[in-house]
């Protein structure tokens, strides 16, 4: 599975044509979200709120590159790094 992005100990994962809804795994720690792109709901798993928070600000600045990697991924294309929140 290809590392997106990375920062603040949380990690921005996409499989290769994975299932629908497009989104994305948020992983800190024992933690793992997967985050619709569109809606940025958390529909299956959980992450500590803090995290949560900055998964979300990151997604928002990033949901553009984030529907792309999604689409590259569906097509078996290279999934592009986004860059961290700073």
């Amino acid at each position: 599975m290809p590392e997106v992005s990375r920062f603040f100990g949380i990690i921005i994962r996409l499989y290769w044509n994975d299932h629908e809804p497009p989104h994305f795994h948020a992983i800190y720690g024992e933690h793992e979200a997967l985050v619709e792109i569109e809606t940025l709901a958390i529909y299956r798993g959980h992450l500590p709120r803090r995290a949560l928070a900055l998964v979300l600000e990151w997604a928002v600045l990033h949901r553009e590159e984030l529907r792309e990697d999604w689409r590259r991924a569906r097509a078996m294309e290279p999934i592009l790094p986004i860059e961290p929140l700073q």
